[in-house]
């Protein structure tokens, strides 16, 4: 018994000090400023923030600063293009080491974005275009996320067909969303654009659902809404409910959340396909692709994350629920192989 006890301790202390070792040699590994990541400061300065999409990015976002250790501040200015400029401002002044711009408006981020860049803090752009060669950009590839709803349409739909169009221009991946649906109507002249409406008025999906009754009041052959932005398509499914139109209208957007999935289940459900990254991997990027910075590591200009189509009939056919099941059900869904050097811890999965 004695010896056996004697054994355990032994191989115990081995085990420690193999896994202390391990330690050590990981964190030698890890570049600097990372080799002391308790010092290293971010801020996530944010434009917007209503939504299951900006709730999920900042559990990314979240999730991906805790496995490298750095202190992250989060500032929201609530759709205020001119708090969000005085955030970054606040950001420069707290001493941080990196700053992530979280959509915004061109003319109000590219000073504040260049003032931090004077400053010596690095800078990544999400869905914000600051036009600053410096500052590189992650996107979902909207284009993409556009082209691969609006395919789907085409396929459930034809090339004919009246639609209705939910847009707000300047922001910028609903910006890149509008050019890939403007050269999808110049390539099939028979899609009729009845109207075009969108507001970013929180909350945004009811004040899209105020706007869609209006719409469908006026344009009764509407059959097929684009509504690039899951918020958007939450407030026209509202308002197709409420008219009875759900065997008359089909809606193709972007993006998804455990409520999206829900709303494409319903029987009868009018909301047929979305294409989508995972919210959550794409706040994991952007805070990678910002340690890249830091490190001193080129990281390239666009940092894109593909997207994937999700359709209604997939989500009924292998029974998914929420985002868990999809990202269990579509590997692809659930990691982004985006800026990931070697050195780079990633959030538990």
């Amino acid at each position: 018994m004695i010896l056996t006890r004697r054994l355990m301790l032994k191989l115990a202390g081995s085990a420690l000090a193999l896994s202390a070792g391990a330690t050590a040699a990981f964190a030698q590994e890890m570049p600097a400023p990372f080799d002391n990541a308790g010092d290293v400061k971010i801020a996530l300065v944010r434009y917007l923030s209503t939504g299951d999409f900006f709730q999920a990015y900042l559990s990314g976002v979240e999730a991906q600063s805790a496995a490298l250790g750095v202190d992250l501040r989060v500032f929201d200015s609530r759709q205020d293009a001119a708090l969000q400029a005085d955030m970054v401002d606040q950001a420069i002044a707290l001493g941080v080491d990196g700053i992530i711009i979280q959509h915004g408006l061109t003319e109000s981020m590219q000073d504040a974005a260049q003032r931090a860049i004077d400053a010596g803090i690095k800078v990544v752009a999400f869905d914000v275009n600051v036009e600053n060669a410096a500052i590189p950009q992650v996107e979902q590839s909207d284009r993409d996320l556009a082209r691969l709803a609006l395919e789907q349409a085409l396929v459930d739909n034809g090339d004919t067909f009246v639609a209705g169009y939910v847009y707000v221009a300047g922001i910028a991946p609903l910006d890149r969303r509008d050019e890939t649906w403007v050269a999808v109507k110049a390539a099939n002249p028979g899609i009729e654009e009845a109207a075009m409406f969108g507001t970013l008025d929180n909350p945004i999906a009811n004040s899209v659902a105020n706007q869609a009754r209006s719409v469908l009041q006026a344009n009764p052959n509407i059959t097929v809404m684009f509504a690039p932005y899951d918020e958007f398509a939450k407030g026209v499914k509202i308002a197709v409910d409420e008219a009875g139109l759900t065997d008359q209208i089909k809606i193709y957007s972007a993006d998804v959340s455990t409520a999206d999935i829900s709303a494409m289940r319903e029987p009868g459900s009018a909301w047929a396909a979305t294409a989508a990254t995972n919210p959550a991997v794409v706040g994991e990027v952007s805070v990678r692709t910002l340690a890249m910075l830091l490190a001193g590591e080129e990281v390239g200009h666009n940092v894109v994350i593909p997207p994937t189509l999700i359709t209604q009939d997939m989500l009924n056919d292998n029974d998914i629920k929420n985002m868990a099941d999809l990202s269990a059900k579509l590997p692809q869904f659930a990691h982004a192989d985006v800026s990931v050097p070697e050195w780079m811890p990633l959030p538990p999965r």
